[in-house]
């Protein structure tokens, strides 16, 4: 993948990845790219330094890597999500109609699962009904 930053007319910078220097070309041709913030279409390089690897960088990078704690900590995360979603009824898109059924006595106290907008998550937050956002995992940690 390469990086670029990027900056539309209206001089927002911003960063794009591209699979490979053609794309970009290719994406500003068809118009698909545009400035996040004002939806320019005009588009094009900024000036970025080259990115180097060095002894540093290496160091750096070896961080990111988990550890074995933080690696028992992410299968401990999982074993959780796992238990909840296993111990839970999913309701899918109802969720939000069904968690208000649950808060208000409308329905039986169970555990429930689902989706929810942003805006549907935010309106239940504010009538006092507790949420959590389950995370999405990825199978295999390195």
């Amino acid at each position: 993948m390469i990086r670029y930053s990027l900056i539309c007319e209206n001089a927002h910078e911003f960063e794009g990845w591209f699979s490979e220097s053609a794309d970009f070309d290719r994406q500003v041709a068809s118009g698909f790219l545009t400035c996040p913030v004002c939806n320019s279409g005009s588009i094009s390089k900024s000036l970025m330094a080259p990115s180097v690897s060095t002894a540093r960088k290496k160091d750096e990078m070896q961080v990111v890597a988990m550890d074995t704690a933080r690696r028992e900590a992410f299968v401990k995360l999982k074993e959780a999500v796992a238990a909840i979603k296993a111990n839970s009824e999913d309701v899918g898109t109802r969720f939000p109609e069904e968690a208000r059924k649950i808060h208000y006595g409308e329905a039986d106290a169970r555990g429930i699962i689902g989706q929810a907008t942003p805006d549907e998550a935010q309106s239940l937050v504010d009538e006092g009904i507790e949420i959590a956002a389950l995370p999405v995992l990825p199978e295999d940690v390195n």
